[in-house]
């Protein structure tokens, strides 16, 4: 069979195993960085919400510079720059997975999506009424009282959506770090598309792949929206 040809799946007898430790590298690696980038990008998002001027310039600097730059580059800068002088110990866990190349994947990923998640919870915050803060201040509630027990509460709820779309778009991403050498799904692809020189069949693997994580995800997102609409027109 050609090593071009679309179909030629013949070195999954052997090398089946490097695909799904890809599978869950690339999920391990997706999850975390999303989880680490939601404080952050909380902090964010109320900076931009801040009356003070400074600390709106500060939080909208971070995230002009990360939605504005490519990921490559910001993981070469954390990878290259930072973790030059941060050493992380060359530790292996479940086998696989090096610590010293999986920690900067983690912290250059979850930096990126700090700046988009910071613009989500800035929307979810922005879209509960404003008469839930003035009635909860003339309650005799704090602005911090009010934004942490009223505001925050709802607009978590009217976020959860898209955090979710933010991992499956953080599954797509991780790709990149195939570039560092991680084992995840793109670096498997390009492993065995050099090892058994099929250099076709690999990537539809891995689109395929892909696609099994990322449809069925999108699909229970859309359920779980239409369930919450549903709660709130009641």
């Amino acid at each position: 069979m050609s090593t071009t040809n679309f179909f030629n799946f013949s070195f999954l007898p052997k090398y089946l195993s490097l695909f799904v430790q890809g599978i869950e590298y690339t999920l391990l690696l997706s999850v975390v960085s999303v989880c680490l980038a939601v404080l952050p990008a909380l902090f964010l998002a109320l900076m931009r919400l801040s009356k003070l001027r400074v600390v709106r310039a500060i939080s909208g600097i971070y995230i002009a510079i990360f939605r504005s730059t490519p990921l490559l580059v910001q993981l070469a800068l954390v990878y290259f720059g930072l973790f030059n002088y941060i050493r992380v110990p060359t530790v292996r866990i479940f086998g696989f997975i090096n610590l010293a190349m999986f920690i900067p994947g983690v912290v250059a990923l979850a930096l990126n999506s700090a700046a988009y998640v910071a613009e989500i919870f800035r929307a979810g915050i922005l879209a509960v009424d404003s008469g839930q803060n003035e009635a909860a201040r003339s309650l005799g509630l704090t602005a911090g009282d009010s934004m942490s027990m009223v505001v925050l509460p709802q607009a978590i709820k009217n976020v959860l959506p898209a955090l979710a779309n933010e991992i499956i778009t953080m599954v797509k991403e991780s790709s990149i770090c195939s570039t560092l050498g991680m084992v995840e799904l793109m670096w498997a692809a390009k492993t065995v598309a050099a090892t058994t020189y099929i250099t076709i069949g690999p990537y539809v693997m891995v689109a395929l792949a892909y696609f099994c994580i990322n449809y069925p995800a999108s699909k229970l997102i859309e359920a779980v929206e239409r369930r919450m609409r549903r709660g709130d027109k009641r």
